[in-house]
């Protein structure tokens, strides 16, 4: 009995190492994509090319033009030709491709940093992690280190929701103000500097969030606080918290239409009463995140009857999340969506317009992390939204890049201008005549560094290296000390 007793406890004891073990080489094996380069170039010169720059004093396309770059930045921007490259400098010629700034999505779940390497690869330069957890700031520290060569990174802290329909296993929870205070200084004293409510926060625990998060010069963004979801609630009677009481206290931006939809207009798709909330909006100064891709992914899940799951790049989303949502998924495949979810769809892209067109400032992001959104692709996909919604392709790509970096905060990023930031994108083909020409770059330059298109290729490989081990790791680690 004894020796049966000693041979457990080494078995336990072995597989327990095994799994320490396990564990450590999937926290270490990072694709070799995002190592950073050892050596770099004098600098970069790009002649030659036709220059989308989103500058708002600049013509909207210049033909023939000529960027040159040192370190992490544009030193100078002139006619293709005119610029004296310094010895050692990387001379590339554009002629025939343009030149846009980096695009940053500005509504991800980035669980893993395999996925890093999916948004570099379709030109994402910039990133807004949307639930934040103890790793993503680590990994914000490791990118500006310059230890990763990986986009840009900004991150809320972890979502603050009370109970509710809306709520599930990942959120901080709070009901009372003290509550609110507690989580809010706690997350700033963790080192987050953004804060992201969520729908079924109850008025108390709102209004001490807003509050806190002036005092200690912390930003908010996220859903629209609702209250208290009680029967009846949105069609026989109001929200017990007004969307009006999400304007003018720093919550911005505010993201999904489809949220903006059901708390604003308690889910009636009538249009005279959106462009009164378009108007409202644009008079107040919120930017919108419209994630059109987010509801527009379960239309064609269901329509397709699942076949969009198994879309080519598919393979690149979390294997983890395909996991856990994997009950989502086999509902959404039989799923009739002409009654409800379609003709959602059609009206979210309806407002999207209206929210455009009465000047209310759109930044572009797709909620990537969750079921069928592939990560960096699916960006192109949201411009290619917001297009039928009646953006024109410049100014789609405008809200991907000069508008998501000013509204987010992006430090010199969005515009290419001398003293920027050198994060672009070299594309075949001109965007500004098909939009969808920006998901597969030529080339990328992060930071100053030169991506060419073999790296890319590389990189997309690389995406396809997700951990369900790391990612599983990286929420026990928050879920145990949250």
């Amino acid at each position: 009995m004894i020796k049966l007793f000693k041979f457990c406890a080494v078995a336990l004891l072995l597989c327990l190492l095994a799994i320490v073990v396990a564990v450590a080489v999937a926290l270490q094996r990072i694709p070799g994509a995002l190592d950073a380069p050892e050596d770099a170039p004098a600098g970069l010169l790009i002649d030659n090319v036709r220059l989308v720059s989103m500058h708002p004093d600049r013509p909207r396309v210049e033909a023939s033009q000529a960027v040159l770059i040192q370190g992490e930045s544009i030193v100078s921007i002139g006619e293709a030709g005119a610029i004296n490259a310094p010895a050692g400098t990387l001379v590339i010629q554009g002629e025939g491709r343009t030149l846009i700034p980096g695009l940053i999505d500005a509504h991800v779940h980035l669980f893993d940093e395999a996925e890093l390497a999916a948004y570099l690869a379709h030109g994402v330069t910039g990133l807004r992690n949307m639930s934040g957890f103890p790793f993503h700031l680590d990994l914000i520290e490791r990118i500006e280190q310059g230890e990763l060569l990986a986009p840009d990174l900004i991150t809320t802290g972890p979502i603050l929701n009370s109970p509710g329909p809306n709520a599930n296993l990942l959120q901080q929870f709070v009901t009372t103000a003290d509550e609110a205070r507690q989580a809010v200084g706690a997350q700033h004293a963790a080192g987050f500097r953004r804060l992201k409510v969520y729908s079924n926060l109850t008025r108390e625990a709102y209004e001490a969030i807003v509050a806190e998060a002036r005092r200690l010069d912390m930003r908010m963004t996220g859903h629209s606080p609702e209250g208290e979801r009680t029967a009846g609630i949105p069609y026989k009677q109001a929200f017990t918290v007004p969307w009006e009481e999400s304007l003018g206290v720093g919550l911005s931006p505010l993201e999904h239409v489809e949220t903006l939809v059901w708390h604003s207009l308690r889910d009636d798709l009538d249009e005279q009463k959106m462009r009164a909330v378009a108007r409202r909006l644009a008079d107040s100064g919120e930017a919108v995140s419209p994630t059109l891709i987010a509801h527009r992914r379960l239309v064609s899940v269901a329509e397709s009857r699942g076949a969009y799951l198994r879309r080519p790049g598919s393979e690149t989303i979390n294997p983890l999340v395909r996991l856990l949502e994997s009950d989502a998924e086999a509902f959404w495949s039989g799923v009739d969506v002409s009654h409800y979810e379609g003709p959602h769809a059609t009206f979210f892209l309806t407002a999207t317009g209206m929210l455009h067109e009465a000047g209310v400032p759109l930044i572009v992001g797709t909620d990537a992390g969750g079921f069928g959104i592939i990560p960096g692709a699916s960006l192109t996909r949201e411009l290619e939204l917001l297009v039928r919604a009646g953006l024109s392709p410049y100014e789609a790509l405008a809200s991907a890049t000069r508008v998501s970096a000013e509204s987010l905060g992006f430090d010199r990023s969005g515009v290419i201008a001398v003293g920027f930031r050198a994060n672009l994108v070299l594309l075949d083909g001109d965007p500004l005549n098909d939009i969808s020409v920006a998901e597969f770059p030529s080339a990328v330059i992060l930071r100053g560094q030169f991506i060419d298109s073999s790296a890319l290729m590389a990189l997309r490989q690389g995406a396809r290296d997700t951990s369900v081990v790391r990612t599983a790791w990286r929420l026990a680690e928050y879920l145990f000390t949250k």
